[in-house]
Parts: C-alpha cells; structure tokens; sequence
C-alpha cells in the first residue's frame, strides 16, 4: 500500500493567513499604542511662507499688482518725472517720437562729452512710456506718505513684511485718495518722461521735441527742418499735437508747466545754477557790507561837517 500523507484540511488552510495576518496587526496596534510623541523639529517661530514671495493684500499674479510695484519702484528711484498727457497716439507716432527724443538726448551726450570726458551719457537711461492713471496714482501715494519705519503695525500685521503690495502698505494710503497734488492731472490718457538725474541739459532737450515753444528764439524751440529733417516727418509733427506737458516731479516736489520749463532752461545745468547762486550770496553779501558801510560814513560825514561848522572861520581867525 502507498503511504498516508497528511494532508491538512481546506478549512486550516484557509484560516492560517488570516490568523497570522490578525496576529501581526494586533502586534502593530500595540506598538503604536505604546509608541510616544516625538518633540516636534520645527520651531513655532519659523514663517510659513516662502521668503521670496510674501503675503500681499493684492494678489501678486494680477497684472495690476505688477504695475504697482513697477511704479512704487520707478516713484522711490527716479529724481525727475515730466507728466505729459496723450490723445490717442498710434503705434507710428509713439516710434516716430522716441526716435527723435533718442537722437536729441544723445547730442546732449556729446555736448556733455565733449565738456568733461568723464561725463557717463544717459540717452538711454531716460525714458518716454505709457501708464495706467489709476493705478500710478496709487503708487504715487504709497511712495509718498507710506513711511514703513514711521507707521505702527496693527495687532495682526507682520512687522518684516513692509513690500507696497502689503497691508500694511494698503491701510496706510487708504484713506489718502486724491490727496497728493498730482492726483488731478492723472484724470486722462498719460506718459511719463522717466530721467534718472535732475540735469537741465536733458530737460530742455527732451521738452525742445515732445513740447515745444514757438519762436526760434525761444529755450524750447523745436529743430530746424534743415538741421533735423525727419522731426518735421507726418507721423512725428501729429504725435508731437497730440502731447501736453501737465507738470512733473522733481526730487519729490511738485512743479507745474512754468516751473518746468524754469528747471530746463537753467544755463549749464545744475553746475550753472550752483555759480548762480553762488553769485548771488557774493551779491547779497557785498550789497550788505555797503549798506552797513554807508550808515558809518553818513555819520562820519554828518559828524565832520557839524565840526567844520563849528571852527571858526579864517577872517575871525585874522580879527
């Protein structure tokens, strides 16, 4: 006869996993039921946002927020902003205008050049671009009046995040709408000539194309045809009709059309109107020792003809 096998039964067979599966997840309960808390490795202190992109009141991933920021920044680091106003310009006239403005502030460049060698040229620092009004006048107010070492934070705000899209930045000019004195001539369609310094030089260049006066005897007279042929092309002289010098900023002030033109047409620049008013302490100074002289030599002249006066003459002299 064969030998007997043991076989076991369907019933064990299909009962054994089960049981050493049971078995093993009681034996994992119980060490996570006996397991104790690990110290947590990260500190309560520690930002729960990424250091480059901070929370902002605006939401960064709008084009409005970029523009404000672009516009904070182009407030914050530009001494001279001319504010023109444009009527609808076409694609043409703008490329006509800056080409024009690009030649007449680089023989700026070589008169400067041609003056002091040393000189670093800034034709193509300087800027002619077009804005959104609204927009730049609130940028306008977050770099005047929004001062993040002056200004408290509120019980909730972040003290490090002082960007000009925060909060903190929102609440501070709030309340500040149409309160600064550009504020009524960003109503239209505006441009913005952007010049790095306050030089006269590239003033009066600059306003001699986008805003000319008429009289060729004037500061601002535009080129001559003959010295300057394409700024009387079709495309230029109807950009040129459609601008209109509003006013500007310069180093934070405020300054209408005249005062404008008074920057541009200030003889050699800043280096002239410090010889200018150098010259005119010298003045005041001299006309104040003449004065205070005069009062010495009124009285010594009063004073010497009261003693003539009082000497006797030569004929009682004789008697």
């Amino acid at each position: 006869m064969p030998p007997r096998l043991r076989l076991r039964s369907l019933a064990q067979l299909a009962d054994g996993p089960a049981t050493h599966r049971r078995a093993s997840m009681c034996l994992r309960c119980q060490h996570y039921a006996t397991a104790t808390a690990l110290p947590s490795t990260t500190s309560t202190s520690t930002s729960s946002y990424h250091p480059l992109q901070p929370p902002s009141h605006r939401d960064p991933a709008y084009r409005k927020s970029q523009l404000l920021r672009s516009y904070v920044s182009l407030l914050q680091t530009t001494p001279l902003i001319v504010i023109f106003q444009h009527n609808n310009l076409k694609a043409q006239e703008w490329v006509g205008i800056r080409r024009e403005l690009e030649r007449a502030l680089q023989r700026v460049d070589q008169q400067l050049a041609a003056a002091d060698p040393d000189a670093q040229p800034l034709s193509q620092s300087i800027k002619l671009q077009v804005v959104k009004p609204t927009i730049f006048e609130v940028g306008l107010r977050v770099a005047e009046y929004y001062k993040p070492g002056q200004s408290a934070p509120g019980q909730d705000d972040d003290a490090s995040l002082t960007h000009a899209l925060s909060e903190a930045a929102y609440k501070a000019v709030f309340g500040l709408k149409g309160a600064h004195p550009l504020t009524p001539l960003l109503t239209g369609s505006t441009a913005l000539l952007t010049v790095p310094v306050v030089s006269p030089q590239y003033l009066k260049a600059a306003l001699s194309i986008l805003a000319p006066t008429p009289g060729a005897a004037s500061a601002f007279a535009a080129p001559s045809r003959k010295a300057v042929p394409s700024y009387y092309e079709l495309n230029v002289q109807d950009g040129v009709k459609k601008l209109l010098l509003l006013g500007a900023r310069v180093d934070g002030r405020v300054l209408d059309m005249d005062g404008t033109r008074w920057v541009g047409s200030i003889d050699g620049g800043i280096d002239g109107l410090r010889a200018q008013l150098v010259s005119l302490l010298q003045h005041a100074g001299i006309g104040l020792a003449r004065t205070l002289e005069s009062a010495g030599q009124s009285l010594w002249f009063t004073m010497e003809s009261r003693r003539r006066d009082m000497e006797p003459s030569e004929e009682e002299k004789t008697e």
